[in-house]
């Protein structure tokens, strides 16, 4: 007798549908055959299933029994298929009625024990499901908590074979996983222990954080060990908005493709925040592997990738982000096949201006040679430093400044600015673009409008153009920082004293 169930695979950040065929009651030796492209991983699971089967109650088919996973051509890897060959087999082989068995997407690893475990890219599948028009999915419990922020359609925890059975023979009833079950079900504000009172001093580099938190500007850092370069990066979290639910499903479906588990790492709806190390390969950093799959400026979709000591990274390592920093997307093509990965994170970088870090310190010396200084500043090309849209030097702390009682400003007192600005941006643009976007991803149609400037600023853009020698990006990014700064003082027009402070934050194109 053949049956048929609907699960999934992996491609990317996306899932494909796999129909599970099983065909029992063939003449030959009482075996079970499995085909359709299976990894390793998929070829083991006939022994899980066989236990699970056996620990549920059920016997093993006693006659020859194909099982394909369709289509053909596409390789399947991964346990989730466990669940789906399990209740796919029982039904051909008539031991359970199995009604409605294509009415719902259904994935899962099988313990030895019938218990089902999780799996890696649930929410990917219930997207699929969706869009496939299934009444439903069925998860593993954890992967089921996730899934269930998805609009228009059930989805079902199952916790063993038996009571995936018992769903479909319709002796119990099971009812969907509320959203309220779901430990992201509210958004919440950052709850980060770093906070902005804690820096002293450094007021040009936190208005430059402030404008670039704003518009998700790209950020570059500069100055010397002790400045205070990598105690401010930790604290930018405690000012970021919090995503809307749509950017968060994608946030989470990235995580969850990957198999990692935001439960444990976010309390709520917040944005994630990448610092990988500078020994990172190119792989690492940009993703890839045998089978395509997200590398750190995918996690980073949506939030932060802060990276630390910047000239010490690869740079080649480097390099690959330039095409994402521009797209906000990255295509990896490799031998079993071409995946199209999100990347659209905002980048703060720090660095030092020279090996030893006292360049330009009026308290040090700089120990550095000319050639050491420029081999040191060569990692870092002209291309990918014309995609970062604000530079800011910062000089060491004053020792009068550390020795101040008084708390400089709270990261609370910078949010409410912010979420000002962002509210701004987003009433501005949710008729014309997507709804993550901020004054960084201004489309080019669209610039002539938003970034209007009068004739005065036209006149001292040129001059700027012209004395730092800044290419027509560089141009761009100005526009858009300048239409942050407006945004935060809410001014509807670009005026001089925007332009000026978003020229500032591109001296760094002259000096490195």
């Amino acid at each position: 007798m053949l049956s048929t169930s609907t699960s999934a695979t992996l491609s990317g950040v996306s899932a494909i549908a796999v129909t599970v065929e099983a065909n029992s009651g063939e003449k030959g030796d009482p075996k079970c055959v499995l085909v359709g492209l299976p990894d390793a991983s998929v070829k083991e699971s006939m022994d899980r299933v066989f236990s699970s089967i056996g620990n549920a109650g059920f016997s093993k088919p006693r006659t020859h029994v194909t099982i394909n996973l369709a289509p053909g051509d596409v390789r399947k890897e991964g346990a989730a298929f466990d669940l789906p060959i399990a209740l796919t087999l029982l039904s051909s082989t008539g031991q359970i009625q199995g009604n409605g068995l294509n009415d719902y997407l259904i994935a899962g690893e099988l313990a030895l024990s019938g218990a089902v475990r999780n799996i890696q890219g649930g929410l990917a599948m219930t997207i699929l499901a969706k869009k496939l028009g299934k009444k439903g999915v069925l998860l593993p419990r954890q992967s089921a908590t996730e899934a269930c922020l998805i609009e228009g359609i059930d989805v079902f925890a199952i916790d063993s074979l038996a009571e995936a059975i018992s769903f479909f023979d319709e002796d119990t009833e099971v009812l969907p996983v509320s959203k309220l079950d779901s430990p992201y079900s509210k958004f919440s504000n950052p709850s980060c222990s770093e906070d902005f009172s804690d820096v002293k001093g450094q007021y040009g580099l936190r208005r430059a954080v402030e404008v670039a938190v704003a518009g998700g500007h790209n950020l570059i850092i500069i100055g010397p060990p002790g400045a205070g370069k990598s105690m401010v990066a930790r604290r930018i979290p405690s000012i970021l908005p919090a995503p809307e639910i749509d950017e968060f499903l994608e946030i989470l479906n990235i995580y969850s493709i990957q198999g990692t588990s935001l439960q444990n790492q976010l309390n709520g709806m917040l944005r994630p925040v990448r610092a990988p190390h500078h020994t990172i390969s190119d792989v690492g950093l940009l993703g890839g592997g045998t089978i395509p799959g997200p590398g750190e400026i995918s996690l980073a979709h949506n939030g932060i990738l802060f990276l630390d000591e910047l000239p010490e990274f690869k740079r080649s390592a480097l390099e690959v982000l330039r095409q994402p920093l521009e797209d906000g997307e990255v295509t990896i093509s490799r031998s079993a096949g071409k995946v199209t990965l999100p990347a659209q994170f905002m980048l703060i970088a720090a660095m030092n201006p020279c090996p030893c870090g006292y360049l330009g310190d009026p308290q040090n010396n700089c120990r550095c040679s000319m050639p050491q200084i420029q081999k040191y500043r060569s990692k870092i090309s002209g291309p990918l430093m014309d995609r970062i849209d604000i530079h800011i030097e910062t000089p060491a702390v004053k020792i009068d400044e550390l020795q101040n009682e008084k708390p400089g400003e709270s990261s609370e007192q910078m949010r409410t600015r912010i979420l000002a600005c962002r509210e701004i941006q987003k009433n501005r643009y949710k008729e014309f673009v997507s709804h993550n976007s901020t004054n960084a991803t201004i489309p080019q149609k669209l610039m002539d409008n938003i970034c209007e400037i009068g004739d005065q600023e036209k006149t001292l853009l040129k001059k700027a153009m012209e004395q730092l020698s800044l290419s027509a990006r560089a141009y761009n990014k100005i526009l858009k920082v300048s239409r942050t700064i407006a945004d935060l003082e809410h001014s509807i027009n670009i005026e001089k004293p925007h332009l000026l402070e978003a020229i500032q934050y591109r001296s760094l194109d002259r000096n490195l």
